[in-house]
């Protein structure tokens, strides 16, 4: 087998491979949208269809209670080779608001050096770079290691049937590491390893008042207004140190390692970084921490939608007979979720005052997991990344949760490598995502570097 030959077929076939991610980006999985169980199938197919081209056996897509698992195999290395699991998501986000989108979300756009589309980056992109790294090698000849994918259609929406997956199937799914590339790197000159990732406690709180909305000028001054009882309440999740107030939330958090410390200083992502990617007039976060530390290695409580009364156009002068806030929080290693719920309850208790009723909602959990750098697996790659940039890749903290590395720990027993090939300005999540396309094609020639130092 010739390395330098699969990276020049990956090279000459470069148009195709793009042409056939923008047939991926333009089925509008929406895994949260019901409308889109139609798409959904499209998309599963479509990965199916891709590792059956490739000559990958037992390709099925398992139906679970809402979008399917696609799994293939390829285990012609034999018994003594190492065995991959690749890890992928063929779902996206919702696209709106739409009016900000400068080209139709699955209308992909090549514009410059971008690829513009819903799934361009998070992590179509990053799917396709993992199955023609594989049909480069293959080109000249057999793989050096066993393969195995799994690609799931519900990562966006927390992965609910994951988990059951795994135990069911875990003797199919046997192997010795999994490969991720659900991540990013922090530049484009600046190939990244993941070695850590958040997990997550996602909440609804309710908030109950009057039986019906009232009239302000009547009943204002008297009745405890929802709204403005919800806004106290979350106004005490935090300290004067912006600390979370909730009950034993701190309790298990690990202290960094000055080493650690001193390793995550090297990724130079100080208060401007984040500042340039955001356009906030200053950062915010636990006092006695780093911006760096602060996103991958400390916890965190999120706000991100209140509702309550009028909100249309004009005025009207109610005081609404309930408010909702959607709230999570983002955990580090040895927090456990079910801990941070009931720590969120006991809050409750502690600080709603007895003029309203209330409940919280559990909505998504998933625990935090970390990997060790020296993994055989991971200096494999940081060798890859290096023979294609020129430099040698930094380790970092991901302030993000991807719950299915917590899992293969748990359920395999199997430790995840963990990377990625999008930037942090492709704007995964919001209006004009997009894919750095010289970034990709490195990407993909890392991959078969990484492929042929496994073996």
């Amino acid at each position: 087998m010739s390395l330098d030959q699969a990276l020049a077929y990956a090279k000459t076939n470069h148009a195709r491979f793009l042409n056939e991610l923008i047939q991926l980006v333009s089925i509008p999985s929406i895994s949260t949208n019901a409308e889109k169980k139609a798409a959904m199938l499209q998309a599963a197919d479509f990965i199916a269809r891709q590792l059956q081209q490739l000559g990958f056996q037992n390709v099925r897509a398992f139906p679970t209670a809402l979008h399917p698992i696609v799994y293939g195999e390829r285990m012609d290395a034999g018994p003594d080779a190492q065995t991959i699991l690749v890890y992928g998501h063929y779902d996206v986000q919702p696209t709106d608001p739409e009016d900000l989108w400068v080209s139709d979300p699955f209308s992909p756009e090549i514009r410059g050096d971008y690829l513009y589309g819903r799934g361009s980056s998070d992590m179509k992109g990053q799917v396709i770079a993992s199955i023609k790294a594989i049909e480069s090698v293959l080109s000249q000849g057999s793989l050096p290691v066993n393969i195995k994918f799994l690609v799931e259609g519900e990562e966006e929406i927390g992965s609910p049937n994951l988990s059951s997956f795994l135990i069911e199937h875990a003797s199919m799914l046997k192997c010795d590491v999994a490969l991720n590339p659900d991540s990013g790197m922090i530049s484009p000159n600046a190939p990244t390893i993941v070695y850590a990732l958040r997990g997550l406690a996602y909440f609804e709180i309710r908030v109950f008042g009057p039986d019906h909305d009232l009239h302000s000028g009547v009943f204002g001054g008297v009745i405890h207004n929802p709204a403005q009882a919800l806004c106290e309440i979350i106004a005490r999740m935090h300290d004067s140190q912006n600390r979370v107030t909730l009950p034993g939330f701190y309790d298990h958090v690990l202290d960094l390692s000055s080493e650690e410390r001193a390793q995550l200083a090297r990724l130079h992502m100080d208060d401007q970084y984040y500042l340039d990617q955001t356009g906030s007039p200053t950062v915010w976060g636990e006092e006695g921490f780093t911006s760096t530390e602060r996103i991958g290695a400390r916890p965190t409580l999120e706000v991100h939608g209140l509702y309550s009364g009028f909100t249309g156009q004009g005025s009207k002068t109610v005081i609404p007979a309930w408010a909702m806030a959607k709230i999570s929080t983002r955990l580090v290693p040895n927090q456990d979720p079910e801990d941070v719920r009931n720590g969120m309850v006991a809050f409750m208790q502690q600080h709603a005052p007895k003029s309203i009723r209330w409940e919280v909602i559990p909505m998504q959990g998933g625990f935090a997991s970390i990997s060790d750098i020296k993994l055989p697996a991971t200096v494999a790659l940081a060798k890859a990344l290096e023979s294609v940039w020129g430099i040698a890749p930094v380790y970092k903290r991901e302030g993000g949760s991807v719950p299915v590395v917590a899992d293969m720990q748990k359920y395999l027993g199997i430790d995840s490598v963990i990377t990625g090939f999008g930037l942090p300005d492709d704007n995964i999540h919001s209006p004009n995502e997009r894919l750095h396309l010289p970034n990709w094609e490195r990407g993909i020639q890392a991959l078969i570097h990484f492929l042929f130092n496994l073996a």
